[in-house]
């Protein structure tokens, strides 16, 4: 039993270089072959584009791997036989010699484990619809009170229960950031409609976040970065509503529960918007992995200098997000107090 961090990821690491943490779900059981494994090569070029070492995250013949090279990246892509592992199948992976491709629980806490402050997904995990009747709730919540690490993505799944997931989250302890936004991200949508209690506006922002949480100290919990995919880019929000009522009543009428109900629901998702949904989400994941570097390199530069060391002339990620300095959002939006 072992944990590989790639030679890449160690010197970058060692060196105090940025690095950012990848899953490999999306790669093994989110995206069809072989489409797959060509966005996980995209992925990785757009960390390496913006100034960042990859570092996708996979367990690999009973090893937990910190960063791939191409030949685990294809094993990942093509093997019909790959696992899927949260942070609770990690051990029995590896004591059984298991391959597998890491949830977001899992990979936030082998990245975390391996010194990563910065990782990039596309939609949290959260609590789920008729959670009352179901106790049903993604273990990436509890997980991520539990690690110091920051990610990055575009909020949770639609067809969880956002509001219930950003007050699972407030009780947990976790922070969420809006960035550019003053409104949590729908996933495959700009907006679940739901006010975030801070918005940033520039990576040396949340970099300035997190060396806070650090010299904070106290108990470690994630730093949650939701970064909209743009409006320009999203599923149609009507198309998404029709699309996303027709798959609830036909997993009820299918009697489909528990857990099967993520993966049924996403794919009915994107059989019945004919592909949209999957585009909303690759342009989603595109974009955290883009912001993800650059808050990696931020975090690393330390506090930036007159040029804003490690940032770029364009200033926030977002068209539109205009300004800076952290601020509290959405004071008088409906629901805030409640969280």
């Amino acid at each position: 039993m072992s944990t590989q961090v790639s030679e890449e990821v160690r010197e970058a690491l060692h060196e105090g270089r940025p690095v950012v943490a990848l899953e490999s779900t999306i790669i093994a059981h989110g995206l069809p072959r072989p489409r797959n494994l060509a966005v996980a090569l995209e992925l990785e070029e757009l960390v390496r584009a913006g100034g960042a070492v990859p570092a996708t995250v996979a367990v690999i013949d009973g090893t937990a791997r910190v960063g791939l090279d191409r030949t685990a990246l294809t094993r990942i892509a093509e093997d019909t036989a790959v696992r899927k592992l949260g942070h609770r199948d990690l051990a029995p992976a590896l004591a059984t010699g298991a391959t597998g491709a890491t949830t977001v629980s899992a990979t936030a806490w082998l990245a975390n484990a391996a010194g990563i402050r910065v990782f990039a997904t596309g939609g949290l995990g959260g609590v789920h619809r008729e959670w009352s009747e179901t106790q049903d709730e993604s273990a990436d919540l509890r997980l991520l009170a539990r690690v110091g690490i920051t990610v990055v993505c575009a909020g949770v799944k639609s067809i969880l229960d956002v509001p219930a997931t950003l007050q699972r989250l407030e009780t947990l302890g976790v922070t969420v950031l809006g960035y550019g936004t003053e409104y949590f991200p729908g996933f495959y949508l700009s907006s679940s409609g739901e006010p975030v209690d801070w918005t940033l506006r520039t990576p040396e922002e949340v970099a300035g976040v997190i060396r806070a949480q650090d010299t904070l100290g106290g108990p470690r919990s994630a730093l949650v970065v939701a970064n909209p995919v743009p409006e320009r880019e999203q599923l149609d929000p009507v198309l998404h509503d029709r699309i996303l009522a027709q798959g609830l009543a036909a997993a009820k009428e299918k009697a489909i529960t528990g857990q099967a109900v993520t993966p049924f629901l996403l794919e009915y998702l994107t059989v019945h918007t004919e592909g949209a949904s999957l585009e909303a989400n690759l342009a989603a994941v595109r974009g955290n992995v883009r912001l993800a570097a650059r808050i990696a390199g931020a975090y690393g530069a330390g506090a930036p200098g007159p040029e804003g060391s490690g940032s770029d002339a364009s200033g926030p990620e977002r068209s539109g997000a205009e300004g800076s300095g952290a601020e509290r959002s959405g004071a008088g939006a409906p629901g805030a107090a409640g969280r």
